[in-house]
């Protein structure tokens, strides 16, 4: 029998993983969390074989969760279950040591395909998350320094008055760095430069 934790801080989706199991006979699952810091103390106390992580989560995102948890228990298989299909966020779950990835608009049967596999050892990436692996690193260092800490800033939802406040600049230079940055990665607007700054906000 396959032991599975769920951790999700929207309960009608562990509701519905939860739901789906139920008709399988090799896996069950043993214990759920709304939060970082709740999953990985459940998985201190329970030892599942696999774990399903979202990656942002209250008090201890999914990221940090999975390096805890490996670092405990390296036996413990981790899946990333996300809306977020960037390079960036499956790279940041790699290297913290997930074994899947998940999107959430997958179909159920893919969840339960990726439980089945990482527990035989194996690996389980969504065909549609998978691109080459140096494309994150060959993005983000086209930027510089300041191009990143001022992206990094617009992904927490400051203005470039707060930005310019925070780093000691005027507002104009902000501004000269924001339009840089939209022709560096092919942005169309602050629409597009937000949302890039909020998906990449795990990558620099």
């Amino acid at each position: 029998m396959i032991t599975v934790i769920i951790a999700e801080d929207h309960q009608a989706l562990i509701d519905g993983i939860k739901l789906s199991l139920e008709m399988e006979t090799d896996i069950t699952v043993i214990g759920e969390a709304n939060d970082g810091e709740e999953l990985i103390q459940i998985v201190k106390n329970k030892r599942p074989q696999v774990v399903i992580t979202d990656i942002r989560m209250p008090k201890c995102d999914g990221i940090c969760a999975t390096i805890a948890i490996k670092d405990a228990f390296p036996e413990i298989k981790v899946i990333a279950f996300s809306m977020f299909d960037q390079q960036e966020a499956v790279q940041q779950m790699k290297k913290a040591g997930a074994s899947g990835y998940i999107m959430k608009n997958s179909p159920l049967k893919k969840v339960i395909q990726a439980i089945r596999a990482v527990a035989n050892n194996e690996t389980f990436f969504d065909d549609s998350i998978i691109v080459s692996k140096d494309q994150s690193s060959k993005e983000i260092i086209l930027l510089s320094t300041r191009e990143k800490e001022i992206l990094r800033l617009i992904g927490e939802g400051k203005t470039s008055h707060e930005i310019a406040d925070v780093l000691f600049i005027s507002k104009s230079t902000v501004d000269t760095h924001r339009k840089n940055i939209l022709k560096k990665m092919n942005l169309y607007g602050k629409t597009d430069l937000i949302r890039f700054a909020v998906e990449r906000k795990y990558d620099f």
